[in-house]
């Protein structure tokens, strides 16, 4: 039996250990699903029942900026990191600091607020998510949207608005 080189390319998406890329999973729903604990005022918290904070404010322009709806879940830190590694949320922003620990294990966006360094975690090799999701935090930074956030939410601190 002979194989054709084209059959031998489309061998690998056959493969049930192939998967699509995150950015492809993300604008299908039409949804980024945004895991935080929403207990660390000022970044994420609870007024009544309504989430805010400037990490809640900074997951809506992204989720727009990505053209899609943002959907945030709250849950603790036992499930946060390890509910991202399986695709059960798409990312985490809940003020997570960049170390060589994680980075074994996740791949991050460009960071978004500095002292603490911190950027948004996801699944790796996400390629294309990693640049739409650095796209769009690129223009909030770049129109001043996240320095106004900053300033809203940390009262004068511009910490975020450095470029990594």
């Amino acid at each position: 039996m002979r194989f054709s080189p084209g059959l031998l390319l489309l061998l690998p998406l056959l493969s049930p250990l192939a998967h699509a890329e995150l950015i492809d999973d993300v604008n299908d729903r039409g949804e980024l699903r945004i895991a935080l604990e929403a207990n660390t005022p000022p970044y994420n918290f609870k007024e009544g029942d309504k989430l805010t904070g400037f990490e809640v404010e900074l997951g809506e322009l992204l989720a727009k900026e990505m053209d899609v709806r943002s959907s945030f879940i709250t849950t603790d830190e036992a499930d946060m990191l390890p509910g991202v590694a399986t695709g059960k949320y798409d990312v985490a922003i809940n003020h997570i600091a960049k170390t060589a620990e994680l980075e074994d294990q996740f791949d991050f966006s460009a960071v978004y607020h500095e002292k603490p360094e911190l950027a948004i975690p996801f699944q790796k090799g996400n390629p294309a998510f990693k640049s739409s999701l650095d796209g769009a935090l690129k223009r909030v930074r770049d129109d001043g949207r996240l320095k106004a956030l900053s300033q809203k939410w940390f009262e004068g601190d511009t910490a975020a608005v450095k470029a990594e």
